[in-house]
């Protein structure tokens, strides 16, 4: 979980068609109340073409919600459908919450480019991991999605470097992930600045393969476990 000051907290984040860049636009969080503000780096992605959501049509205002907001609810597979269970065993819940399973799967949808992320606070204690997959591969290996049988020299459960990137004129906080052939992507930049800064104060970090799909187009080649202890 990702508690900060009492409340749980999901990023709410919009890629951009073209480029593929990630922008953080609002945040939802819980404790007792649902709310949802945007923020961050909304007027960024309005300028790149995001659009508010029509169910949040004020950008100043938070909004407030004794359950999960409709519009992120209908995201969700319904809980009676067929084959519930195995749905929620893959994201390790014994049983349906609406807010649990938002958090887990993402909740991605093929009709736009949104998708709910854990974040990870540098300040939080105990242990956190997160399952994503690595950024940037596509410009890093150079296989532009058309070689990457060739290109994607990586093994399962190979444990990977995590190197600190302060000189990156797009990110001061963004992290570069390797091995020993070389650099394969970067963090994802929802999660660079709390990794940073953990790596900084010395916490325990792995970073394991856990995915290798060679076959899917730079999109989501290379899915890593990331574990923290502090």
């Amino acid at each position: 979980m990702s508690i900060k000051e009492g409340r749980d907290y999901l990023l709410l984040v919009w890629k951009e068609p073209e480029t593929k860049r990630r922008y953080i636009v609002g945040e939802l969080s819980k404790n007792g109340q649902f709310e949802f503000l945007y923020g961050y780096e909304v007027h960024k992605a309005i300028s790149a073409g995001f659009e508010l959501l029509i169910a949040f049509p004020d950008i100043n205002t938070v909004y407030k919600n004794d359950q999960l907001f409709p519009v992120f609810a209908s995201r969700l597979p319904d809980p009676k459908r067929k084959g519930i269970e195995a749905i929620l065993e893959k994201y390790g819940l014994s049983e349906y919450d609406s807010y649990k399973l938002l958090k887990s799967s993402g909740a991605k949808l093929p009709i736009d480019k949104l998708e709910f992320i854990d974040p990870i606070f540098y300040f939080e204690s105990g242990k956190q991991v997160r399952r994503f997959f690595i950024a940037g591969t596509g410009f890093c290996l150079g296989c532009k999605g058309e070689i990457c049988d060739k290109s994607i020299e990586v093994k399962l459960h190979e444990e990977l470097k995590l190197i600190p990137e302060p000189e990156n004129e797009h990110d001061p906080y963004a992290v570069k992930i390797a091995n020993e052939k070389g650099t394969l992507g970067y963090l994802p930049r929802y999660y660079s600045e709390g990794i940073s800064k953990l790596i900084k104060s010395n916490a325990s970090i792995t970073c394991k393969v856990i995915e290798v799909n060679q076959d899917n187009m730079c999109l989501e080649c290379i899915q890593v476990e990331l574990s923290i202890q502090k």
